[in-house]
């Protein structure tokens, strides 16, 4: 969805400027192709290496050059290229992946749908120091973030 799309994006850069973005559940690329528009370097995991190619061969046909990808479980995140700036999640985790939070650099900012089949809410988490910050914005509906890979 466009308008949520661009609400996690602004949520995210409202905080100051990302150099180092990790986005969680790269799917089509449509959210990765525009945090490449505002960042200098975005970083995606895909679970599904089919959604992942496509997304690699639009990137390329598009000229996306700031973005790296990975096939792998979002919920392990991308610590070798870590800590970032901002992360961002596309999926709706049950909890917060604690593997996220160690990734995030301090000053960071933590975008993450949270909840289960009833209702998930999006949560902003900013680590000011050694300590994690949280606060709950908009009720959404994300698909599940879900653990292993597929293909």
């Amino acid at each position: 969805q466009p308008y949520i799309v661009a609400r996690m994006t602004e949520i995210l850069l409202e905080g100051g400027p990302r150099n180092k973005v990790l986005e969680v559940g790269t799917g089509s690329g449509y959210q990765t192709a525009v945090l490449s528009a505002l960042v200098p370097r975005v970083f995606s995991v895909e679970r599904i290496a089919p959604l992942l190619k496509q997304a690699r061969e639009r990137f390329y046909l598009l000229k996306l050059n700031n973005i790296r990808l990975k096939h792998s479980d979002g919920n392990w995140g991308w610590p070798e290229n870590g800590p970032y700036d901002g992360i961002i999640v596309t999926c709706g985790a049950e909890q917060i992946p604690p593997t996220l939070l160690e990734q995030l650099a301090p000053g960071g900012r933590l975008v993450i749908p949270v909840g289960g089949s009833k209702g998930q809410i999006l949560k902003v988490i900013d680590r000011i120091g050694g300590k994690f910050e949280e606060t709950d914005w908009d009720a959404v509906s994300f698909v599940p973030l879900l653990s292993g890979q597929i293909g």
